[in-house]
This record gives structure tokens, sequence and C-alpha cells, in this order.
């Protein structure tokens, strides 16, 4: 999932750069990311600690980690291998654990955890592929598979394996839509538009409600009560109107956290 060819640092630090300016409309130019982007920060001195923890200065990859975590709020082990143009937008409360991989053009929010499930040694971590974005405070945890493409929604957890082109939402994660839409150069940052379960499930219960008050009323055994509910919710005001889909508690769709 990751590419065989070896970059230079330089060519690496660069790309990482310039997908900021790629994925974040905030983003003014070079030097602004550079100076005062902490995602940034933490995926450089990553690529350092990484090239340090291979040569076997494990000692100095820590170090280097530990400072890393103390300035930027990011914890990335430097044994974690991390494609190219990682974007870690905002990045507070980001873990990424020891055996975790990510492929090129991955994006993280803040609060993701990349963690394991098992305090045994060995693969524990997951595995992402290509152009996977991770929303807000969601954690994908184990050794399991995630899809080139996937998009796993805010607060999410994610325990199993993911196909490609999949949006997961949920706790736990489950797929909610297939082969999303995808910009030209294989990005999906569309965040209004990742569905909300709970509000379609909620909308089809009224769309039943409904069609049941109907056929009460077809059959002559009088109006129902819109009052009958407890704590005086606004339940009857939406019943009293045959037609109208109700989106959802959550609002039109689910939120990624930017």
């Amino acid at each position: 999932m990751v590419d065989t060819a070896a970059p230079g640092l330089r060519t690496l630090l660069l790309e990482d750069i310039d997908s900021v300016l790629a994925r974040d409309p905030a983003a003014r130019g070079r030097f602004e990311v550079l100076t005062t982007y902490p995602g940034v920060h933490a995926v450089i001195w990553h690529r350092l600690g990484n090239v340090l923890w291979r040569h076997r200065l494990t000692y100095l990859a820590r170090l280097i980690q530990f400072l890393t975590r103390m300035l930027t709020q990011i914890d990335i082990h430097p044994a974690a291998t991390i494609g190219r143009r990682l974007f870690i937008d905002h990045g507070t409360g980001v873990v990424i654990g020891e055996t975790a991989v990510l492929g090129d053009d991955c994006t993280l929010y803040h609060g993701v955890t990349l963690g394991g499930t098992s305090w045994r040694k060995g693969k524990r971590h997951p595995t992402l592929g290509n152009g996977v974005v991770i929303g807000a405070g969601a954690k994908v945890l184990g050794p399991i598979c995630v899809g080139n493409g996937v998009r796993i929604g805010a607060n999410s957890v994610v325990v199993t394996p993911v196909p490609a082109n999949r949006t997961v939402v949920g706790i736990p994660g489950r797929v909610v839509r297939s082969e999303g839409g995808r910009t030209p150069d294989g990005l999906d940052l569309d965040h209004h538009l990742v569905p909300d379960p709970v509000g379609k499930a909620l909308a089809c219960l009224l769309d039943r409600v409904r069609l049941l008050e109907s056929r009460i009323e077809q059959a002559g055994l009088g109006e129902p009560d819109d009052t009958a509910c407890e704590g005086g919710c606004s339940c009857g005001s939406v019943l009293k109107h045959p037609g109208e889909h109700v989106v959802g508690v959550h609002g039109q769709a689910g939120h990624w956290g930017r």
C-alpha cells in the first residue's frame, strides 16, 4: 500500500507540506504551514525518528517521539510506517501505534486513534490503504485492514476489516455507503455527505407510525392521540403532517469534526 520507491527525506517533507495546501482551504502558503501546523511538525519529526529507529537508534527515536508529543499533542510511534502526503488536521489527541501502516494520501482529524487490542508483540495495529479519511475522534483498533478510499465518520469505532471505497460510521463501525464519489486526484473530503443511519432509522419509524395511524382512521376507530407522550415531547406536531419526511435527530448528515 505504501510506495515501494524510496524518495528522499526532503521530497517527502515538501509533499507533506503541499498536501496541507491541497486539502485545507485555510492554509495560505508553505511557510505558514511549515511554521504553524502541529500536524506537519509531528509528521516531519516522525520521519526523522523513523530513520533513527530503522538504524537501531531506538532511544533517540523514542526521545524525539516524546518531545514531539509534548509540543504537538500528537503521539506517533517511531516504528509506525507512514506513506507519502499524510495530512493530520488540527492534530490534538492523534495516536498512531507501533505496528500501524498508513498508505499514501491519508487524512486524519483530531482525536483519531490507530490502536491495538492486544498486549502481545507482533502486528497489533491497523493497516490503512491509500486515500483513507478518518474523522475526528474515530478509533480504528486491532490488526485490521482498511481499504483504499475508505472514509470513517467522526467518533466511529472500527474493529473489523473494511473493503475499499466504503463509508463507515457508528459504534461499532458499519458500512453505510459503497463506492462514493471521488475527486480527480483521488481524494474524497465531502464530509457533509456522510449518511446518518440513526436519522434514517428514525425517519422509517415515523413513516411506519403515520401508516398505522392512517389505517386506524380508515377503520373508524377514532383519531389517534398526538399528545400521549410523556415529558411534553414535540412528536405530536411531527406526526400531524403525513407526507413530511424527517431527516434525523442529528441533522441532514453526519459530521466529521471540521
